[in-house]
């Protein structure tokens, strides 16, 4: 298992303020980090992938589609061409990162709605944007996992029978899906079944409490999530994500108002030793 932490935990951009974090996480035993890119430039995510190395983590990536105007799923051209231009943003910040994977709800604005699930047409520009983001990805040699989340924060996907039929749609080796156990906990039926029908789509997992606390301290039987994903053959990176209070970019979308966890060594820590333990005894 290659284990990483979100840095979510610690905010939505993350400069030199989170040196001795990222210490920590080195010094606990993490493979690598997810970074949050919502905003920036690739010169500063050349400098942190820099950092990281020196840290001895890997990188790996989580974005969003930041609002409604730059929506690569719009039936408005010009809002549309917006969109794909944030898209290429994201990648040229993951090249620069140097990720392994680029993950995410990068298909839809978060805590956007329009009355209905997706259209035919935004199926339809939705896979084509997202092939083009997976040819690019091939050719730099990272791979990317689409986030589908629950229906309280998108309608564009919320469950793996729809993540499966629109990675089936894309149609690229590079292209795949982020599962999370926190949206699956709300959608699915049995994270068993939803974990078989995603199979060898499956790119990143998100290990991520029914609170988004600890992982272990609520309901969510990891134990069996680690057993279904290594009888699908899944041994990719695996990342805690839990969220401390008020994450500017997020909160609107993921109604985090109060702290999760006691403070962030306890996260790091206990998340570290709790999933290292599951997954070998599992």
């Amino acid at each position: 298992m290659k284990l990483g932490i979100n840095l979510l935990c610690i905010g939505g951009h993350i400069d030199e303020n989170a040196l001795p974090l990222l210490n920590l996480i080195a010094e606990s035993g993490y493979d690598h980090v997810e970074v949050p890119v919502m905003h920036g430039t690739p010169d500063h995510y050349a400098w942190l992938g820099a950092l990281l190395a020196e840290f001895g983590l890997g990188r790996a990536q989580t974005s969003i589609v930041p609002d409604p105007d730059a929506n690569p799923l719009s039936s408005d051209p010009a809002i549309r061409k917006r969109g794909l231009a944030h898209l290429n943003w994201i990648q040229d910040c993951a090249e620069a990162l140097g990720s392994q994977t680029v993950g995410g709800p990068f298909h839809a604005p978060m805590g956007h709605f329009t009355g209905s699930g997706p259209s035919v047409d935004e199926i339809s520009w939705g896979a084509e944007a997202h092939r083009a983001m997976a040819e690019r990805a091939a050719n730099h040699g990272y791979t990317l996992a689409l986030e589908p989340l629950s229906r309280f924060e998108t309608y564009f996907l919320n469950t793996m029978e729809q993540a499966a039929a629109y990675s089936k749609a894309v149609d690229h080796p590079a292209f795949g899906i982020m599962y999370d156990t926190f949206h699956a906990n709300i959608e699915e039926k049995s994270q068993t079944e939803a974990i078989a029908t995603l199979g060898r789509k499956m790119h990143v997992l998100h290990v991520s409490e029914n609170d988004r606390g600890i992982p272990g301290t609520g309901q969510i039987d990891f134990a069996t999530v680690f057993r279904t994903v290594k009888a699908q053959g899944f041994d990719g990176p695996v990342v805690v994500e839990a969220f401390g209070a008020g994450v500017p970019e997020l909160a609107a979308a993921t109604r985090v108002w109060r702290p999760l966890f006691p403070d962030l060594e306890t996260l790091i820590r206990e998340s570290h030793t709790f999933l290292r333990d599951t997954w070998a005894t599992t």
